[in-house]
């Protein structure tokens, strides 16, 4: 056996010395990396929403030799106009930690993210495209209000795929960017044009409006004994995501306003548990709203975490008990998913607009 095992190691080392000698003898080319020309993306209509980290891939390389390099090249309008905004370099975070939620302070979230310059639209060493939230419908104008798609308003762009195998010219790319929504969820926002959006069962009525809507979970109304809804046919709850002034610039509030605009006061909410509701801090609560010292945009990152179990929103939920029939407690909630990408003083507001809810036991 051991006879045999060194006449095919030797075997195997006289068929490499000889295709060696082969190739010295005939000046065979040294092997090339190979890039396919089937290198391809699966999307070249990009429609980013301005204000928001978005991050689209797509990339199909067919098994073309890597490293692979990537460079955008001749950006123009549909008319054939130079396209030079979406490639303006301003402060944009980075993070340079992990984001984990489990973070104890302001402090120690700033701490693992950085400004940096950026272009606002780039490609990445994977492939990726990425239009920053650092863009705005100032620095990048979003697509026409008129719903319109002519190619004068179209931004178009070709990417250059390179290795050292050679390179490919993919062309005709995309890019429509929507206008900022700085929050979701944003049905009561026209994507076209900004201003409020028309409501879904009589949009012609321009007297009406879309709502928001929280979810309601046993939430009974104060006169009519009956359980509160909201939907496209009846809105007994709304909500508002909206700016406030006099915060610190970096703050969450919520509230509940009754139908006659006026807060209830949050301690009527007594099963809410609000310290491990928001990733927030320095937490206040007065007589007509609580309010969080948080870091933008919320969620910070799109991972799961206590505070955002799926990612990519975070949870307001208001939770309260009354006395039931024949003792007991029932619970009733209410609330809304949501997420912010505008830093700023923001607030969320529940507007019971036809009845209050109802806290006295039965």
């Amino acid at each position: 056996m051991k006879l045999i095992a060194k006449k095919d190691l030797l075997l195997i080392l006289f068929i490499f010395v000889a295709l060696s000698g082969c190739k010295k003898l005939y000046n065979f080319p040294d092997e090339k990396d190979y890039l396919s020309n089937n290198v391809n993306f699966s999307n070249k209509i990009l429609e980013p929403i301005i204000g928001r980290n978005n991050l689209i891939g797509g990339f199909n390389g067919d098994n073309s030799t890597q490293p692979i390099t990537f460079e955008i090249v001749n950006p123009r309008w549909g008319d054939g106009r130079a396209v030079t905004d979406i490639f303006q370099k301003v402060p944009t975070y980075v993070w340079t930690a992990p984001y984990t939620g489990l973070e104890k302070s302001l402090a120690e979230i700033e701490a693992k993210r950085k400004i940096e310059s950026h272009q606002l639209f780039e490609m990445r060493p994977s492939g990726e495209f990425i239009l920053w939230g650092s863009s705005t419908n100032q620095l990048v104008s979003p697509r026409p209000t008129d719903s319109t798609n002519f190619a004068q308003d179209t931004r178009f762009f070709d990417v250059k795929v390179k290795n050292s195998g050679g390179e490919r010219l993919i062309r005709d790319f995309q890019i429509r960017p929507w206008r900022e929504r700085p929050y979701e969820p944003s049905n009561d926002i026209n994507l076209y044009s900004g201003l409020p959006a028309p409501d879904p069962k009589f949009p012609l009525d321009k007297t009406l409006r879309d709502y928001i809507r929280p979810f309601l979970t046993n939430v009974i109304g104060e006169t009519s004994n009956q359980a509160l809804v909201s939907n496209d046919d009846k809105k007994d709850v709304v909500v508002y995501i909206r700016p406030f002034s006099g915060g610190n610039g970096h703050s969450l509030r919520i509230k509940v306003l009754n139908k006659d605009l006026v807060e209830i006061n949050p301690a009527f909410f007594n099963e809410t548990v609000w310290d491990k509701m928001i990733h927030g801090f320095n937490f206040q609560k007065t007589d007509k709203y609580v309010q969080y010292d948080v870091a933008y945009p919320i969620p910070l990152v799109e991972i799961p975490t206590s505070y955002a179990t799926g990612g990519s929103r975070a949870r307001v939920n208001l939770s309260y008990s009354r006395g039931a029939f024949g003792g007991g407690r029932t619970v009733a909630n209410f609330g809304i998913d949501f997420a912010i990408y505008k830093a700023g003083d923001w607030e969320i507001v529940f507007h019971f607009k036809t009845e209050n809810p109802k806290f006295a036991s039965e």
